[in-house]
């Protein structure tokens, strides 16, 4: 494997190593997008830019960079596609996009922009020669000299109480507060964390702040799995989770040539 490892890189192993392999090792080509993943692009680049006021106009904004991604998918995805499809996340992306920021005021208080999109590139503590990777979506500091670490996830409705406690997708914030601490020499007791959902279908509550706690032993734990997964896989073990393969949204490559 490579000398680096993600966050990403990291679930897909955690889902199935076989798939890692078809992505990672194999470099079989992935799912290039859809219409969501060109939401959710526009939706977070418009929270990102706002933060930093440097855009007034949040919806003409999330309209522009929307089109923008559209026009990057695929021609095959295109295709399917309807208008009345593009008309509907325009119209949710016009509601969330004004909403976002006032909702992280209305949360935080005060607060002081610390980094948007900062990079993390740290020396994993129990994998030798490998670097943990990533970028942090929003960090902020408030009146209390606490940090909080953001992450901003674009959703239908909502998360149910499984997804909420889900170790793998909490771990993403344990392992981010871990090697931001590292990076800056901070007490991790004094950052916190926390999942910023934005909620397209939801009839009220677009915008939900709740926080993950990201205490030693869960921090321990993550560490663990992470140097687990880089040593799986420098050893060239890729076993199939079988489970993976119809759970969830299911698995790209289930019931193809890939994985039969």
């Amino acid at each position: 494997m490579s000398n680096k490892i993600s966050y990403s890189e990291f679930k897909i192993w955690s889902d199935c190593p076989y798939k890692h392999k078809l992505l990672y090792i194999d470099r079989v080509k992935r799912f290039e997008g859809n219409e969501y993943t060109a939401f959710g692009t526009a939706i977070h680049s418009t929270c990102e830019r706002r933060v930093l006021n440097e855009i007034v106009d949040e919806p003409s904004y999330f309209e522009n960079i929307f089109e923008q991604e559209l026009e990057k998918l695929p021609s095959e995805v295109l295709e399917t596609i309807g208008q009345e499809k593009v008309d509907e996340l325009l119209e949710q992306g016009r509601v969330l996009a004004p909403i976002a920021v006032p909702e992280l005021q209305k949360h935080f208080g005060d607060f002081e922009v610390v980094s948007v999109e900062e990079s993390i590139f740290e020396d994993m503590d129990l994998a030798e020669n490998t670097k943990f990777k990533g970028f942090i979506d929003l960090v902020i500091k408030t009146s209390d000299d606490k940090y909080h670490i953001i992450d901003w996830k674009t959703c239908g409705w909502g998360w149910d109480s499984r997804r909420r406690t889900d170790t793998i997708t909490t771990y993403q914030l344990s392992l981010y507060k871990h090697y931001f601490a590292k990076k800056h020499g901070i007490d991790p007791k004094n950052i916190e964390t926390h999942f910023a959902l934005l909620k397209r279908t939801a009839k009220k509550n677009n915008v939900e702040i709740f926080r993950v706690t990201s205490g030693a032993k869960k921090t321990e734990n993550a560490l663990k799995l992470v140097a687990k997964a880089v040593h799986n896989i420098s050893s060239g073990k890729h076993i199939k989770n079988r489970i993976s393969c119809t759970s969830g949204y299911g698995c790209e490559f289930y019931k193809t040539k890939y994985c039969a």
